[in-house]
Protein backbone atom coordinates (compact mmCIF):
# COMPACT_ATOMS: atom_id res chain seq x y z
CA UNK A 1 0.00 0.00 0.00
CA UNK A 2 1.26 3.63 -0.94
CA UNK A 3 1.44 6.11 1.67
CA UNK A 4 0.00 9.36 0.85
CA UNK A 5 1.42 12.76 1.79
CA UNK A 6 -0.74 15.97 1.63
CA UNK A 7 1.07 19.49 1.57
CA UNK A 8 -0.09 22.74 2.68
CA UNK A 9 -2.50 24.35 4.96
CA UNK A 10 -3.79 23.62 8.62
CA UNK A 11 -6.68 25.77 9.71
CA UNK A 12 -9.21 26.71 12.29
CA UNK A 13 -12.63 27.02 10.35
CA UNK A 14 -14.98 29.34 11.97
CA UNK A 15 -18.80 27.83 10.31
CA UNK A 16 -21.06 30.65 10.79
CA UNK A 17 -24.60 29.48 12.17
CA UNK A 18 -28.34 30.12 11.54
CA UNK A 19 -28.14 30.39 7.50
CA UNK A 20 -27.46 34.29 7.44
CA UNK A 21 -26.50 35.65 3.70
CA UNK A 22 -23.61 36.93 4.66
CA UNK A 23 -20.72 36.97 7.21
CA UNK A 24 -21.54 40.29 8.24
CA UNK A 25 -24.70 39.17 9.78
CA UNK A 26 -23.27 36.43 11.25
CA UNK A 27 -22.57 36.45 14.90
CA UNK A 28 -22.21 32.76 15.96
CA UNK A 29 -19.19 30.29 14.83
CA UNK A 30 -18.41 26.78 15.41
CA UNK A 31 -15.56 25.93 15.69
CA UNK A 32 -13.82 22.68 13.35
CA UNK A 33 -10.74 21.75 11.94
CA UNK A 34 -10.24 22.32 8.21
CA UNK A 35 -7.04 23.77 5.76
CA UNK A 36 -8.17 21.24 2.42
CA UNK A 37 -4.82 19.25 2.40
CA UNK A 38 -5.53 18.20 6.14
CA UNK A 39 -9.14 17.17 5.12
CA UNK A 40 -7.72 15.19 2.63
CA UNK A 41 -4.93 13.44 5.11
CA UNK A 42 -8.12 12.80 7.28
CA UNK A 43 -10.07 11.51 4.35
CA UNK A 44 -7.18 8.84 3.42
CA UNK A 45 -6.57 7.41 7.08
CA UNK A 46 -10.33 7.69 7.92
CA UNK A 47 -10.92 5.09 4.29
CA UNK A 48 -7.82 2.74 5.60
CA UNK A 49 -4.86 4.24 4.03
CA UNK A 50 -1.40 6.12 5.68
CA UNK A 51 -1.53 9.87 5.49
CA UNK A 52 0.73 11.84 6.43
CA UNK A 53 0.11 15.76 6.94
CA UNK A 54 3.11 18.42 5.85
CA UNK A 55 2.39 21.86 6.78
CA UNK A 56 2.86 24.34 10.05
CA UNK A 57 0.04 25.53 12.53
CA UNK A 58 1.07 27.89 15.68
CA UNK A 59 2.37 27.77 19.13
CA UNK A 60 -1.10 28.46 20.75
CA UNK A 61 -4.00 26.41 21.63
CA UNK A 62 -5.44 26.55 18.25
CA UNK A 63 -2.29 24.79 17.03
CA UNK A 64 -2.56 22.42 20.10
CA UNK A 65 -6.33 21.78 18.76
CA UNK A 66 -5.30 20.67 15.36
CA UNK A 67 -2.70 18.07 16.07
CA UNK A 68 -4.73 16.48 18.40
CA UNK A 69 -7.47 16.22 15.78
CA UNK A 70 -5.61 14.84 13.06
CA UNK A 71 -3.98 12.17 15.31
CA UNK A 72 -7.42 11.62 16.48
CA UNK A 73 -7.71 10.77 12.78
CA UNK A 74 -4.56 9.00 12.64
CA UNK A 75 -2.77 10.88 10.43
CA UNK A 76 0.75 10.82 10.88
CA UNK A 77 2.28 14.02 11.79
CA UNK A 78 5.75 13.46 11.40
CA UNK A 79 6.14 16.59 9.14
CA UNK A 80 4.18 18.79 10.97
CA UNK A 81 5.86 21.95 12.22
CA UNK A 82 4.72 24.29 15.20
CA UNK A 83 5.73 27.48 14.49
CA UNK A 84 5.74 30.87 17.05
CA UNK A 85 3.01 32.47 14.09
CA UNK A 86 -0.37 32.16 15.35
CA UNK A 87 -2.62 29.49 13.62
CA UNK A 88 -4.81 30.72 10.73
CA UNK A 89 -8.23 30.85 10.54
CA UNK A 90 -10.75 30.95 8.06
CA UNK A 91 -14.41 32.17 8.63
CA UNK A 92 -16.86 30.37 6.38
CA UNK A 93 -20.37 31.59 5.88
CA UNK A 94 -22.86 28.84 4.96
CA UNK A 95 -25.67 29.58 2.56
CA UNK A 96 -29.05 28.11 2.90
CA UNK A 97 -27.99 26.01 0.26
CA UNK A 98 -24.80 24.87 2.40
CA UNK A 99 -22.65 26.68 -0.68
CA UNK A 100 -19.82 28.89 1.45
CA UNK A 101 -17.81 31.79 0.91
CA UNK A 102 -14.83 32.49 3.21
CA UNK A 103 -12.56 35.48 4.76
CA UNK A 104 -8.99 33.94 5.77
CA UNK A 105 -6.66 35.43 8.50
CA UNK A 106 -3.46 34.11 7.75
CA UNK A 107 -0.69 32.81 9.87
CA UNK A 108 1.00 29.93 10.91
CA UNK A 109 0.65 27.85 7.26
CA UNK A 110 2.99 29.96 5.23
CA UNK A 111 5.74 29.31 7.40
CA UNK A 112 6.57 25.91 6.56
CA UNK A 113 10.44 25.03 6.68
CA UNK A 114 11.62 22.79 3.92
CA UNK A 115 12.73 19.37 5.95
CA UNK A 116 14.88 17.41 3.55
CA UNK A 117 14.04 14.58 5.91
CA UNK A 118 10.59 13.86 3.61
CA UNK A 119 12.57 13.43 0.12
CA UNK A 120 13.85 10.04 1.18
CA UNK A 121 10.00 9.15 2.59
CA UNK A 122 8.37 10.01 -1.15
CA UNK A 123 9.68 7.39 -3.68
CA UNK A 124 6.89 5.88 -5.26
CA UNK A 125 4.49 7.14 -3.29
CA UNK A 126 1.44 9.70 -3.43
CA UNK A 127 2.01 13.45 -2.96
CA UNK A 128 -0.76 15.45 -3.08
CA UNK A 129 -0.61 19.28 -3.81
CA UNK A 130 -4.22 21.55 -2.07
CA UNK A 131 -3.01 25.02 -3.09
CA UNK A 132 -5.76 27.03 -1.54
CA UNK A 133 -2.90 29.08 0.54
CA UNK A 134 0.31 28.10 -1.05
CA UNK A 135 0.50 30.14 -3.93
CA UNK A 136 0.46 33.44 -1.65
CA UNK A 137 4.54 33.56 -1.00
CA UNK A 138 6.65 32.80 1.80
CA UNK A 139 8.15 29.55 3.11
CA UNK A 140 5.06 27.65 2.16
CA UNK A 141 5.02 28.95 -1.21
CA UNK A 142 8.91 27.87 -2.25
CA UNK A 143 8.82 25.01 0.10
CA UNK A 144 5.86 23.79 -1.55
CA UNK A 145 7.26 23.95 -5.29
CA UNK A 146 10.40 22.14 -3.50
CA UNK A 147 8.59 19.68 -2.57
CA UNK A 148 6.91 19.21 -5.98
CA UNK A 149 10.07 18.72 -7.74
CA UNK A 150 11.61 15.81 -5.25
CA UNK A 151 8.36 14.22 -5.47
CA UNK A 152 9.09 13.97 -9.31
CA UNK A 153 12.47 12.97 -9.19
CA UNK A 154 11.42 10.20 -6.59
CA UNK A 155 9.16 8.95 -8.95
CA UNK A 156 5.68 9.72 -6.59
CA UNK A 157 1.77 10.06 -8.00
CA UNK A 158 1.51 13.93 -7.63
CA UNK A 159 -1.56 14.66 -7.53
CA UNK A 160 -3.15 18.76 -6.75
CA UNK A 161 -5.72 20.39 -6.60
CA UNK A 162 -6.18 24.33 -6.72
CA UNK A 163 -8.53 25.15 -4.00
CA UNK A 164 -9.13 28.28 -5.50
CA UNK A 165 -10.68 31.05 -3.25
CA UNK A 166 -11.75 34.39 -4.25
CA UNK A 167 -10.47 36.24 -1.08
CA UNK A 168 -7.16 34.81 -1.05
CA UNK A 169 -6.73 35.07 -5.31
CA UNK A 170 -8.65 37.72 -5.99
CA UNK A 171 -5.92 40.74 -6.15
CA UNK A 172 -3.68 38.90 -8.33
CA UNK A 173 -6.11 35.77 -10.14
CA UNK A 174 -3.66 36.23 -13.45
CA UNK A 175 -0.52 34.57 -10.86
CA UNK A 176 -2.93 31.91 -9.31
CA UNK A 177 -3.71 30.59 -13.16
CA UNK A 178 -0.07 30.55 -14.20
CA UNK A 179 1.03 28.95 -10.77
CA UNK A 180 -1.27 26.21 -11.24
CA UNK A 181 -0.77 25.40 -14.68
CA UNK A 182 2.93 24.74 -13.65
CA UNK A 183 1.50 22.08 -11.12
CA UNK A 184 -1.24 20.73 -13.50
CA UNK A 185 1.50 20.61 -16.23
CA UNK A 186 3.51 18.54 -13.60
CA UNK A 187 0.71 16.57 -12.06
CA UNK A 188 -1.01 12.80 -13.56
CA UNK A 189 -4.46 13.14 -11.54
CA UNK A 190 -5.79 17.04 -11.06
CA UNK A 191 -8.77 17.18 -9.09
CA UNK A 192 -11.16 20.42 -10.31
CA UNK A 193 -14.38 22.07 -9.10
CA UNK A 194 -16.49 23.59 -12.64
CA UNK A 195 -15.47 26.61 -11.53
CA UNK A 196 -11.32 26.40 -11.28
CA UNK A 197 -11.72 24.56 -14.52
CA UNK A 198 -13.32 27.07 -16.31
CA UNK A 199 -11.07 29.97 -14.87
CA UNK A 200 -7.50 28.29 -15.57
CA UNK A 201 -8.82 27.90 -18.96
CA UNK A 202 -10.43 31.07 -19.41
CA UNK A 203 -13.59 29.69 -21.01
CA UNK A 204 -16.93 30.11 -20.28
CA UNK A 205 -17.71 26.27 -21.45
CA UNK A 206 -16.65 22.84 -19.75
CA UNK A 207 -15.93 20.93 -22.47
CA UNK A 208 -13.93 23.56 -23.87
CA UNK A 209 -12.26 24.08 -20.97
CA UNK A 210 -11.40 20.61 -20.53
CA UNK A 211 -9.73 20.80 -24.34
CA UNK A 212 -6.92 23.25 -23.37
CA UNK A 213 -6.22 21.56 -20.12
CA UNK A 214 -5.59 18.55 -21.72
CA UNK A 215 -3.30 20.13 -23.58
CA UNK A 216 -1.10 21.30 -20.57
CA UNK A 217 -1.22 18.18 -19.00
CA UNK A 218 -1.27 14.07 -20.03
CA UNK A 219 -3.05 13.67 -16.13
CA UNK A 220 -6.51 11.84 -15.39
CA UNK A 221 -9.11 15.51 -15.00
CA UNK A 222 -11.66 14.90 -12.53
CA UNK A 223 -13.97 18.39 -12.76
CA UNK A 224 -16.53 18.13 -10.00
CA UNK A 225 -20.27 19.08 -11.14
CA UNK A 226 -21.83 19.44 -7.91
CA UNK A 227 -25.04 17.61 -7.83
CA UNK A 228 -24.73 16.62 -11.28
CA UNK A 229 -21.65 14.42 -10.40
CA UNK A 230 -17.74 14.18 -11.77
CA UNK A 231 -16.59 14.50 -15.26
CA UNK A 232 -13.91 12.05 -15.57
CA UNK A 233 -11.59 12.99 -18.33
CA UNK A 234 -8.64 10.48 -19.48
CA UNK A 235 -7.99 12.56 -22.42
CA UNK A 236 -9.70 14.42 -25.00
CA UNK A 237 -11.12 11.48 -26.39
CA UNK A 238 -12.53 9.15 -23.13
CA UNK A 239 -14.72 11.58 -21.05
CA UNK A 240 -17.91 10.12 -19.11
CA UNK A 241 -19.93 12.01 -16.35
CA UNK A 242 -20.03 9.79 -13.32
CA UNK A 243 -23.16 10.52 -11.71
CA UNK A 244 -23.70 11.15 -7.56
CA UNK A 245 -26.24 10.38 -5.31
CA UNK A 246 -29.18 13.21 -4.99
CA UNK A 247 -28.76 14.26 -1.05
CA UNK A 248 -29.97 17.44 0.64
CA UNK A 249 -26.93 19.54 0.82
CA UNK A 250 -26.29 21.25 4.66
CA UNK A 251 -22.52 22.26 4.06
CA UNK A 252 -20.42 21.67 1.16
CA UNK A 253 -16.79 22.49 3.18
CA UNK A 254 -14.79 19.25 2.74
CA UNK A 255 -16.53 17.89 0.14
CA UNK A 256 -13.91 18.01 -2.80
CA UNK A 257 -11.80 16.83 0.02
CA UNK A 258 -13.43 14.13 0.77
CA UNK A 259 -13.73 13.11 -3.31
CA UNK A 260 -9.67 13.63 -3.57
CA UNK A 261 -9.35 11.70 -0.50
CA UNK A 262 -11.18 8.81 -1.37
CA UNK A 263 -10.13 8.74 -4.74
CA UNK A 264 -6.17 8.76 -3.07
CA UNK A 265 -7.23 6.52 -0.94
CA UNK A 266 -8.49 4.20 -3.70
CA UNK A 267 -5.13 4.46 -5.64
CA UNK A 268 -2.88 4.29 -2.76
CA UNK A 269 -4.30 0.04 -2.52
CA UNK A 270 -3.88 -0.10 -5.90
CA UNK A 271 -1.01 -2.16 -7.86
CA UNK A 272 -0.55 0.04 -10.84
CA UNK A 273 -1.01 3.82 -11.20
CA UNK A 274 -2.07 2.08 -14.95
CA UNK A 275 -5.48 2.20 -13.50
CA UNK A 276 -5.30 6.27 -13.77
CA UNK A 277 -5.94 5.18 -17.33
CA UNK A 278 -8.30 3.00 -17.17
CA UNK A 279 -12.14 3.78 -17.62
CA UNK A 280 -13.54 1.29 -16.35
CA UNK A 281 -11.32 1.33 -13.07
CA UNK A 282 -11.26 5.07 -13.14
CA UNK A 283 -15.07 5.46 -13.37
CA UNK A 284 -15.73 3.12 -10.13
CA UNK A 285 -13.55 5.07 -8.33
CA UNK A 286 -14.86 8.04 -8.97
CA UNK A 287 -18.15 6.36 -8.04
CA UNK A 288 -17.36 6.04 -4.73
CA UNK A 289 -15.56 9.29 -4.58
CA UNK A 290 -18.93 11.18 -5.27
CA UNK A 291 -20.26 8.88 -2.44
CA UNK A 292 -17.57 10.38 -0.15
CA UNK A 293 -18.20 13.65 -1.28
CA UNK A 294 -22.00 13.48 -0.88
CA UNK A 295 -21.73 11.73 2.36
CA UNK A 296 -19.45 14.88 3.91
CA UNK A 297 -22.14 17.79 2.16
CA UNK A 298 -24.52 16.26 4.89
CA UNK A 299 -23.14 17.27 7.88
CA UNK A 300 -21.85 20.11 9.48
CA UNK A 301 -17.57 20.91 9.35
CA UNK A 302 -14.86 19.19 6.99
CA UNK A 303 -12.80 16.66 9.18
CA UNK A 304 -15.66 15.46 11.38
CA UNK A 305 -17.98 15.15 8.67
CA UNK A 306 -15.94 12.52 6.87
CA UNK A 307 -17.31 8.70 5.61
CA UNK A 308 -15.50 5.79 7.23
CA UNK A 309 -15.35 2.95 5.32
CA UNK A 310 -17.98 1.47 6.39
CA UNK A 311 -20.37 4.70 5.42
CA UNK A 312 -19.91 3.84 1.35
CA UNK A 313 -20.54 0.65 1.59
Amino acid sequence: MKKVFCVGELLIDFVGQGGHPSLSKTDQFLKKAGGAPANVAAAVSRLGSQAYFVGAVGKDPFGNFLIETLSQEGVALHFLQQVPTFTTLAFVNLGVDGERDFVFSRGADQELNYDPSLSDQLTNQIVHFGAATSFLGGNLENTYSRYLDEAIAKGALISFDPNYRHDLHRFDIEDFIQKSLHFISKAHLIKLSEEEAKLIANSNHLEEACRFLHKQTSATICITLGKEGTLLSLDTEHQIKVPTIPIKAIDTTGSGDAFIGCLLATLSKSDSTDNLKDESWMTKAVNMANKAGAFTAQNYGAIAALPKEKDLL
